[in-house]
């Protein structure tokens, strides 16, 4: 049986960070999440995300944070 992977609605990008929001349906309607993440090369040339940010991440997060409010309203909105 093959494994459908959830992907995120849409992901916003700022510098080396990226903002994934996830749209979630219930009972209760459409519900949105927001992860951040830092993408990187593992020693073996493959591609991960880390969930540490330094200090010089951190406008990048806020800036995807508000990007990432305004598009969840948006669509929220539909």
């Amino acid at each position: 049986m093959a494994t459908q992977l959830h992907k995120p609605a849409t992901t916003l990008r700022c510098g080396g960070i990226k903002a994934s929001i996830w749209m979630n349906t219930g009972e209760e309607g459409t519900l949105y999440n927001t992860t951040f993440a830092r993408p990187f090369k593992d020693a073996e040339g493959q591609w991960k995300d880390s969930a540490s940010f330094g200090p010089s991440d951190l406008e990048a997060i806020t800036v995807l944070a508000a990007q990432a409010k305004q598009w969840i309203a948006d669509h929220a909105a539909r």
